[in-house]
């Protein structure tokens, strides 16, 4: 089993459909994790990569902050905004807000990007990545994007509180969940989020009613679910499961 120092903060974590392989964003930089070779630290930047998700094949999209040990990066702002990568976090490009947002969580569904700015405590959504609107502030921990319905986006709070909010719509909290921190929406009907103790729970029915599946040995600090696999980071491990929670493989330990 591989070992790696402490990464700092797992910030997200996703499969890129090109390669099949785990890229895991933390404090210190985006590590790839493959079956066949040692996890290692992509382009060896240190950049501390925030709010990161995938988007497809190569195409991740992030914030954050810069690596202060690159020369290069020295006159980047100190929050990034929001970048991306169309190398597979080899290089990254500044798209909107740099030095005006630093996103803590960011989804993507159906090409409309949903971010939570912790500089203004606001959730933001942009359908081309450079103009802003807010739909929502208030505190959030995670948020995770209707995979198909536009506009529509699941937050969870720092209690651990659910709400779906939906432009020039009222917000709907969602009384019957557990409390949750990380949450993911990868169908229409299928909600998935991680308790404080590293409990994972589902809904099948758009969080209606509310199910144990499997658990994790301690908090998860982030969390991204498909059809093929479901993924999981906590301060000592990043795991997977290919029986929707019931059994969890660990990928890579943490010193």
């Amino acid at each position: 089993m591989p070992v790696l120092p402490a990464m700092g903060h797992v910030h997200g974590i996703g499969m890129n459909p090109a390669d099949d392989d785990v890229y895991v964003a933390t404090h210190t930089g985006v590590y790839r994790v493959s079956d066949d070779a040692a996890p290692r630290r992509v382009a060896d930047r240190y950049q501390d990569t925030m709010g990161f998700t995938v988007v497809g094949p190569d195409q991740f999209l992030a914030s954050g902050h810069p690596d202060l040990q690159e020369r290069s990066e020295l006159d980047l702002p100190i929050h990034l905004g929001l970048i991306a990568s169309d190398d597979a976090a080899q290089t990254w490009q500044a798209r909107s807000l740099a030095g005006g947002a630093d996103f803590h969580a960011l989804d993507v569904a159906d090409n409309t990007v949903f971010g939570y700015d912790s500089l203004t405590g606001r959730v933001l959504r942009s359908s081309g990545q450079e103009a802003w609107t807010e739909l929502y502030a208030g505190p959030v921990l995670d948020l995770a994007a209707h995979p198909a319905r536009t506009g529509a986006v699941l937050v969870s709070d720092p209690e651990g509180r659910l709400t779906l909010h939906r432009d020039g719509a009222r917000s709907t909290p969602l009384p019957n969940a557990p409390r949750l921190g990380p949450v993911d929406w990868p169908t229409d009907t299928l909600l998935v989020g991680a308790d404080a103790r590293g409990g994972l729970h589902r809904s099948a029915d758009r969080g209606r009613t509310w199910v144990a599946a499997g658990s994790v040995s301690g908090p998860v600090q982030a969390l991204d679910v498909s059809d093929e696999v479901w993924l999981a980071a906590t301060d000592t491990a990043v795991l997977r499961s290919y029986d929707e929670g019931a059994n969890w493989q660990p990928l890579v330990r943490f010193r």
